[in-house]
């Protein structure tokens, strides 16, 4: 499959006519979704005010605050204590208290809000999403992008009837290292590739890290649990949701978006053809009944002639390592900040490449900064929608292949994963 362009997006079934309702709406979105003059200031809600909303995303906004002329004026969170830690950061570099909203409706409904950022849990991500591009707003969205496939084409579909401005948070796309590790690759000097691997190994599994003790007295259980089955308040689901199943995929969609996604980016490539996946918990055993495998390997065939696997072990510290292997060189990233290439191994090496060397960089604006100026210009953002969609397919294929046990394809016309 050639690189993933918009039209290419299009023409694969990504928008249909049918697949679009053109509601009484349609119009205000057309018109919100304007790219914002130099002069007027971006009002922002966050969605979602855990870690990453409240540490990552505002901070990250902030630090181009008297650049992009930008201003935090709601916060929306199901848990008091986070939207009151979001707050208090308003208050700190704006002076002035944000609006606090439980649900993202409410701040949806919001006037003048121009745009959102959402940092919820995974399983609201879809939904979050498309509500806020029927609401006419650009989106920053962390990922993975979906949980489900049928809600992520919906979401998509909103996003592209709304024309705004989309960044997923894929931020490796904005790494000067990355991308000069595309031009690398685009030279041809590491020659025909044949597979790209990633081992990421740690102690214990991340979720861990997360869980607190959360009061049920301060939490909207409801709005948290959203379409997922009602059940009594659990203070380790609320707070280590990364880690159940109900709520999130795991490390092949958590680490695995970036890593996929970084594939994409780098190669050119489109959707995968085939994806098998296994894995299980062989370490982590407790009392918090944790649902999601702490070892799991994931295998794609792109038709782009080359294997790609994402190995996860969070049972042992022993390092990690992500490499893409060439008949003529070898490009390491395993620190994606400082890539190396060599042509150590490589079978039809010819001596272009001596010993090992660093990947020049080539210099991006950060993710964040990205975003907002391509509000401003109405510029494609370094990690567009479409790229989000490939990704997400990619890791959506490895989760099926884990929860059926079988082999999966894409249909890219369908828009349609399954079992063979």
């Amino acid at each position: 499959m050639t690189k993933l362009s918009r039209r290419n997006f299009i023409k694969s079934g990504a928008i249909t006519a049918a697949g679009i309702s053109i509601l009484p709406e349609y119009v205000n979105i057309l018109e919100t979704g304007r790219a914002k003059g130099a002069n007027d200031r971006i009002r922002i809600g966050i969605i979602g005010c855990g870690d990453r909303g409240c540490n990552a995303h505002m901070e990250g906004i902030y630090k181009h605050f008297e650049a992009t002329n930008i201003e935090i004026v709601a916060v929306c969170d199901p848990w008091r204590i986070a939207r009151e830690q979001a707050n208090e950061k308003v208050r700190k570099w704006f002076g002035r208290d944000a609006k606090q909203f439980v649900s993202y409706r409410d701040l949806l409904a919001m006037e003048g809000i121009d745009a959102v950022m959402i940092a919820s849990p995974d399983h609201v991500h879809t939904l979050h999403l498309e509500a806020s591009a029927r609401a006419g707003k650009h989106i920053y969205i962390e990922k993975p992008l979906a949980m489900e496939m049928e809600k992520l084409v919906k979401a998509v579909d909103a996003v592209k009837a709304a024309g705004t401005v989309v960044q997923v948070g894929t931020q490796l796309r904005s790494l000067p290292g990355i991308t000069g590790a595309r031009k690398l690759f685009h030279s041809g000097m590491l020659g025909k590739l044949s597979r790209i691997e990633e081992c990421r190994n740690s102690e214990q599994p991340y979720w861990y890290r997360y869980l607190k003790e959360v009061k049920q007295q301060d939490v909207d259980w409801k709005e948290f649990l959203s379409d997922r089955p009602l059940r009594p308040f659990n203070s380790d689901l609320y707070s280590g949701w990364y880690g159940y199943a109900d709520f999130s995929h795991g490390p092949i969609s958590g680490f695995g978006s970036h890593f996929i996604d970084m594939v994409h980016y780098i190669t050119g490539a489109g959707f995968p053809e085939s994806c098998v996946c296994m894995g299980g918990i062989f370490t982590w055993k407790d009392e918090h009944q944790f649902t999601l495998p702490d070892c799991v390997q994931a295998t794609w065939l792109y038709p782009e002639g080359f294997m790609v696997s994402s190995s996860n072990n969070l049972g042992h510290g022993m390092g990690s390592v992500r490499a893409f292997y060439g008949d003529k060189g070898m490009l390491n990233v395993t620190n994606w900040n400082t890539p190396v290439y060599s042509d150590r191994g490589s079978p039809r090496r010819d001596g272009s490449i001596k010993g090992e060397n660093p990947v020049t960089p080539v210099d991006r604006p950060d993710h964040f900064l990205d975003w907002l100026q391509c509000i401003r210009s109405g510029n494609t953002p370094h990690a567009p929608i479409e790229a989000g969609y490939q990704h997400a397919v990619a890791v959506l294929m490895a989760q099926e292949s884990y929860r059926t046990g079988r082999k999966v394809v894409y249909d890219s016309l369908k828009r349609k994963i399954s079992t063979v």
